[in-house]
């Protein structure tokens, strides 16, 4: 398979049933910044933490799956879905990495050490994909299970940030007013 097909050179893309969308669309930009954002957990890994590696591991193949979903305007059943177990395990790994934590009494800013910093820009990216995604649904139909995913990634990539970062030793800064 070519890397290069020329099909894109007039700013059109197929969707997976191959329709042709302008990459402008909301639904290109959408699972275009779900990509961005399983690139950037890519330069987060490793963290130096087996266990948050594993679970960033286990968000870039949900990631793929989120970008399937959204590329796919008619799935079929057997067609890759986010599905609300996937939502699920983001609480799971949500609430397990919070135990290690002291509770959140403040705004904290973003920041820390590099794999905390980089969670946290991560996170960013993810409420922008979340924003897209909705964007889209506005205009479309949308699986409901993505936008829910995006949204609960985001609080877990925060919580993430926060667990790198107090186990390296970085305090959290609160913002002032």
């Amino acid at each position: 398979m070519k890397v290069y097909t020329g099909r894109g050179d007039e700013g059109m893309t197929d969707l997976r049933d191959m329709t042709r969308v302008s990459k402008t669309s909301h639904r290109i930009e959408a699972y275009g910044t779900v990509d961005e954002l399983n690139a950037l957990l890519g330069t987060v890994r490793p963290t130096g933490y087996d266990d948050v590696d594993e679970v960033l591991e286990l968000v870039q193949n949900h990631l793929h799956i989120v970008q399937a979903d959204l590329a796919n305007p008619d799935p079929d059943e057997d067609d890759p879905q986010i599905r609300d177990e996937h939502v699920d395990d983001l609480e799971d790994w949500i609430d397990t990495a919070d135990e290690e934590l002291d509770p959140l009494t403040s705004f904290i800013l973003p920041g820390g050490s590099e794999s905390g910093a980089k969670l946290h820009h991560a996170r960013a990216v993810s409420r922008r994909a979340e924003r897209r995604v909705v964007a889209l649904a506005g205009e479309e139909s949308v699986n409901e299970s993505v936008v829910a995913y995006l949204n609960r990634l985001s609080d877990a990539l925060f919580v993430y940030a926060r667990l790198v970062n107090a186990r390296d030793g970085v305090p959290e800064e609160s913002p002032t007013y």
